[in-house]
Order: C-alpha cells, then structure tokens, then sequence
C-alpha cells in the first residue's frame, strides 16, 4: 500500500474527502516527524513506537574496489511494533 492508496482506505474508512484524508494523515506524519526531530519518542499503543538513536561512525568496505572508507556518524528513526500489531501480522 502505498500513501494514495492509504489516502483513499482512510477517506472511504471514515467516510470523509481524500482532500480531508490526506491533510490528516500529513498532519499526523508531520507531528511524529517533529517530535522525533526534537529528541522525543512517539508511542501508540498497541501499534508502536518510533524513536531517535545514534548510529556511531565506523568503517566499511566498498564492495567493488575493497577499500576501506569512513561511513560518518548520524541519527536514525527506530520503528518497534507493538503487541498487538505483532499478534494481527502472525
């Protein structure tokens, strides 16, 4: 499923405009992309949680020449599923 595709489950889901549909779902994208930019964490229960961790710089190899290069340091989204989504997926 990709985002108009969402767009439009949520439209018919809650029986509101794609237009409407889709300024709630950036809406809510834009919220959790600030809040994880400002160093918090996002929690739904029972669906997950989104968090910001550092990665620490460290070596790697380029696959086609073998040399050795310096991959830089830097923060990454971390996405945990809950319980419950866990259970509907098994």
């Amino acid at each position: 499923m990709n985002k108009t595709e969402l767009i439009d489950a949520m439209a018919a889901d809650a029986g509101i405009s794609k237009a409407a549909a889709k300024k709630a779902l950036e809406s809510f994208l834009g919220n959790i992309q600030s809040s994880l930019k400002g160093g918090g964490r996002v929690s739904l229960v029972g669906f997950g949680s989104w968090s910001v961790t550092a990665r620490a710089a460290r070596d790697g190899r380029n696959p086609q020449t073998g040399a050795t290069i310096k991959i830089a340091a830097k923060n990454v989204v971390k996405f945990k599923a809950g319980a419950e989504l866990s259970g509907s997926v098994n």
